[in-house]
């Protein structure tokens, strides 16, 4: 299950995506956890000391690599170079799975031990000096996309990504990568602003979005997240001395996570885990399509010199068996851009 954390910064994505790693990863599930925020907080909120954590590989760094050994032996893209961060994949490509050792782990992912398992850890790479006044920090999350465009993920096996703080995870198609969203809200007036702006694109892609509250401190933020978000709030996060003593760098032993709080990991992971039953493979290619298309257009052909709508292959549906031909084609490609284009934002 592709699982994102968004929400505004300071609401405590990143401590919440943390503990559901924890979670998992405690319950012996098979986790790759992923850092597309390039604050680059989840390493620390893992365990890992700075040292450490400043020395995890950047993805961003290794996309040559990545593109590489993703564009495998698909016949419609001429070269890794003409690969972009939407790049789709088709017949030929190399798909990822969560469970497996392949290049691409070898060089971006890292192993943390928790207490109860390990997690492969993957990071974007944190904004640079050579990055000021020339680059985009979308340039860095662009490896992820693309990583999750060629996932192939089945029930049990978790990809967990803290994102980008904000309205900036919609600044690519990326936000429509996912089975479920998690938005972390606090009780405020701006803790529940990110959570309108998501919940008017979730209804318009099919996005799964459900809002954890956090830092809720009595009845009256109760009340006041329910009002203001009503049947999307799934669950609500109370203060922990674990959390605490983990900010210090000094966790405790994860069972010993607050009985209230553990109960709400566990409802995150049902609400994540009953996503499965309603996952629509066509549609999930069907929008990596209609982004690529739309990068193509605005700037990936000027860039690469190529017709990087030539990239799609329209007889392919990404699928847990590792691509599925479509006996509707490309008429089933061009109508479902059509049908879907009305309601797609700019990005």
């Amino acid at each position: 299950m592709k699982i994102a954390f968004v929400g505004k910064g300071g609401s405590g994505k990143t401590t919440l995506s943390s503990l559901f790693v924890r979670h998992l990863t405690a319950a012996g599930a098979p986790v790759v956890a992923i850092d597309a925020d390039i604050n680059q907080h989840l390493g620390a909120a893992l365990g890992l000391d700075e040292a450490d954590a400043a020395a995890l590989p950047a993805l961003g760094e290794r996309l040559p690599l990545i593109k590489d050994y993703l564009r495998g032996a698909n016949p419609r893209i001429a070269s890794a170079a003409e690969m972009i961060k939407t790049t789709p994949p088709g017949r030929g490509s190399r798909l990822l799975r969560v469970v497996e050792k392949n290049p691409v782990y070898d060089a971006c992912a890292r192993p943390v031990e928790l207490d109860g398992g390990a997690v492969r850890l993957m990071v974007t790479g944190p904004f640079t000096d050579s990055d000021l006044g020339v680059a985009c920090y979308h340039s860095k999350t662009g490896a992820v996309e693309l990583f999750l465009n060629h996932l192939v993920d089945g029930p049990d096996e978790y990809v967990v990504v803290d994102m980008t703080a904000g309205s900036d995870s919609f600044a690519s198609g990326m936000f429509t990568r996912f089975d479920i969203t998690f938005l972390v809200a606090e009780p405020t007036r701006k803790g529940v602003s990110v959570y309108r702006q998501y919940a008017e694109y979730a209804r318009d892609f099919g996005i799964a979005l459900k809002v954890v509250g956090n830092k809720v401190q009595g009845q009256d933020d109760l009340d006041f997240l329910r009002a203001e978000i009503g049947d999307d709030l799934l669950e609500t996060v109370a203060h922990s001395d674990w959390v605490r003593a983990m900010e210090k760098g000094r966790p405790p032993r994860f069972g010993l996570l607050e009985d209230v709080n553990r109960r709400a990991l566990d409802r995150l992971r049902r609400a994540a885990d009953q996503t499965y039953a309603s996952r629509d493979w066509e549609r999930y290619t069907r929008q990596m399509t209609h982004f690529h298309l739309k990068n193509a257009h605005s700037w990936g052909n000027e860039r690469t010199g190529a017709d990087l709508a030539a990239q799609i292959d329209p007889g392919f549906v990404l699928g847990e068996d590792h691509g599925v031909p479509s006996a509707a084609g490309s008429a089933r490609t061009a109508c479902g851009l059509a049908a879907d284009s009305a309601s797609m934002p700019t990005v």
